[in-house]
Formats: structure tokens, sequence, C-alpha cells
């Protein structure tokens, strides 16, 4: 994995996460079974794919890794959660909006955990997506639906800070495809007493679309950002996935008729303008 094709691996995955929002919208089943599905289409492609490729499964899973892999497993799953959950009471333009936020947490929490004082380039590229997020929130009352479930997505943003500061710590040592599909399987054996009943009474073409959540948002988006995590720091790949709500507002806007406002289209310029700053960076920082 060179810096060039983590880059470009980083701008497929947020243009698959950003479809995330889109069939989350469309499947009818609530959260739990969204991501109970999710988890079981995931893991059922990467172990496929590792069959394929020759890929190790097992091979360097020792008891430590496995603890690490199952508390990151466990903070994507309330990751997925939170999400669907706001994108259900606010839209999917909200939900991958607040998501956005998680820049700011990943510097703070590699602040804290490994002592790593931002840069301030970073700080800039930061600051520039909270202005934008700023721009493109639709109000500041609680009593707004829209708010409540940005606050939701928020904290789906420090769930997902959580799991890329803390795949730093096996990105390095295990093939992206064993990190993705160990903390896939840990999510699928979470829910799957409690999502079970929820998942066979899903109506035939929700299957479709956690299919495509599972296939695409989660195998192969979550594999390259995972990949990409051993040649750039995670402060940098996540600036990247700002790109989201840019790609959940456009969608939203063409399949659902979720029209953004001009606050909101000058903050997805500000957002897109912290990732043209990290592509002209010429190596990780």
């Amino acid at each position: 994995m060179t810096h060039t094709r983590a880059l470009l691996g980083l701008h497929v995955a947020a243009l698959m996460f950003g479809l995330t929002g889109i069939f989350g919208k469309l499947a009818v089943a609530g959260p739990l079974a969204i991501v109970l599905g999710r988890a079981l289409f995931a893991v059922v492609s990467l172990l496929l794919f590792a069959w394929l490729m020759r890929e190790p499964v097992v091979r360097g899973i020792t008891r430590q890794r496995l603890l690490q892999l199952g508390l990151c497993g466990l903070l994507l799953g309330l990751h997925w959660l939170t999400f669907f959950h706001a994108v259900k009471i606010a839209g999917v333009g909200i939900g991958t909006l607040g998501f956005a936020s998680f820049p700011a947490f990943v510097v703070l929490l590699e602040l804290l955990l490994f002592r790593e004082l931002p840069g301030r380039s970073d700080l800039f590229k930061v600051v520039l997506v909270c202005l934008g997020l700023l721009l493109v929130t639709p109000s500041f009352t609680l009593a707004d639906q829209a708010t409540t479930g940005l606050l939701w997505a928020i904290a789906s943003g420090f769930c997902f800070a959580a799991v890329s500061v803390g795949n730093r710590l096996t990105a390095g040592k295990l093939h992206a495809v064993q990190v993705a599909g160990w903390q896939n399987l840990f999510i699928l054996l979470c829910l799957l007493l409690p999502g079970t009943p929820a998942l066979l009474a899903m109506p035939a073409l929700d299957w479709l679309w956690i299919a495509l959540l599972g296939l695409l948002c989660t195998g192969l988006a979550h594999g390259l950002f995972v990949a990409s995590l051993s040649v750039l720091k995670a402060r940098i790949a996540s600036l990247f996935f700002a790109l989201e709500p840019v790609y959940g507002i456009l969608f939203a806007w063409l399949l659902f008729a979720e029209q953004p406002t001009l606050r909101m289209l000058l903050g997805g310029c500000l957002i897109i303008a912290a990732i043209a700053l990290v592509r002209r960076q010429p190596q990780p920082a």
C-alpha cells in the first residue's frame, strides 16, 4: 500500500460510505436488523474474498489482538446503530453531516491516547470541516427533530473516531481483510440473539439493500479504510470521510428530493477544501 494508492482507496471508500445512509433509509427495517444483516453479509463477503485471494484469516491473531479487535468491533457496531437511528429520524443529509464530525474526535483521541500533538495543518483542516458542519446544521434547538438526529449522528462520529484510532494498533500487523472480518464477526455475534427476530421479519426488498450495505459499504469500504491506516495516520485518513456528507446530500437530493440549502452547499465546499489540502500533502504527516 503506497501513499498514492492509500489516497485513491480512501476516495473510493468515502463514496461507498456515502451510500450507507441511502441504503439505510431505503430499508424499512429498524437499526438493529439493519446492523445485524450488514454484519452478516460483510462477514460472508470478507471470508470469500480471503479464500479467493489466499489471505490469512487466523494467522497472527493473538489473545491481545483478539481483544483489540473485539473492542473495535463493539465500537463499530455502536457507530452503525446510532448512525442508522439518526438517519431514520432526521434523514440522510443530517445523519451523514453529524457523522462527519469525527475527524475532530480523532485529533482529540490521538492526543489523549498517543500523546501526538496535531500540527497546524491538521488543526486547520479540522477547523474547515467544523465550520462546514456549522453551516449545514438546520437549527440549534433540541426541540427540532433534525437537531436530535444530529446529536445521534455526532455520537456515531465519536464511535467511529474511536474505531479508527483503535485500528492503528492492528492495521500494521494484520491484513485489512482480517481486521474488517473479525470486527464484523464480533458485531454479528453480539447482535445475533436480539436481532434475529427482526431480521427474519424484514420484507424481501430490504435484503437487497442490506446486502449492498454489507458488500459495498462494509466489505469494500471498511477494508480500504483499514488498509490506508498502514500508511496514513488516522487523522489524515479520517478527513477523507468528511466527503461522506457531500455524497450523502447529493444522493439524498437525487433520490429522496432532500434539496440542500445554500448554507449546506457552502458547508460542503469547506469540507471539500479540507480534503483538497490533504491531497496536496506529499507524504503522511
